[in-house]
């Protein structure tokens, strides 16, 4: 079979798989856009388990020290994860609540970070003791962590 044949057989399927690569390429998602997933996913497994035990401390369910005890401890393992979906290839990312501020004040916001980890993890331990004045008061501590943050670092 003459050179020129094959290439004209074999272009068609090397254009194929060139532009499809191409196009593969062109929608994976940036780091940035990564870690907001990623960010918003954290954040939406600690409101899942951040609303029951909101229920329970303004008595609007009965108290349940073992449910309490289970949705403190998993918030306590989410916290520290959050820091890492906050990296700087993230700012400006389509789709982000953090206000510009938040990436000029990075010490005030990985502080606000830090407390909202230390929080977490003293919910867990009081909640762990099975207490309910005391867990309620630890989980209002650690929503107010929250509101600190958002209040000055989130936009609506």
């Amino acid at each position: 079979m003459p050179s020129h044949r094959i290439v004209r057989l074999l272009a068609p399927a090397v254009l194929l798989a060139v532009a499809s690569t191409g196009v593969h390429a062109q929608g994976q998602p940036s780091k940035g856009e990564q870690a907001l997933k990623y960010r918003k996913a954290v954040y939406q497994a600690i409101a899942w388990n951040f609303a029951p035990m909101s229920q329970m401390a303004q008595g609007k369910i009965p108290f349940d020290a073992k449910e309490f005890e289970l949705r403190a401890s998993r918030v306590a393992a989410l916290a520290p994860m959050l820091s890492e979906s906050y990296s700087a290839d993230s700012s400006g990312v389509a789709g982000s609540k953090a206000k510009p501020e938040m990436w000029t004040n990075r010490t005030d916001f990985d502080a606000k970070m830090k407390d909202l980890v230390d929080r977490s993890a003293a919910l867990a331990a009081v909640a762990n003791r099975g207490d309910a004045a005391k867990s309620k008061q630890a989980f209002l501590d650690t929503a107010a962590t929250c509101k600190a943050c958002h209040d000055k670092y989130k936009a609506d």
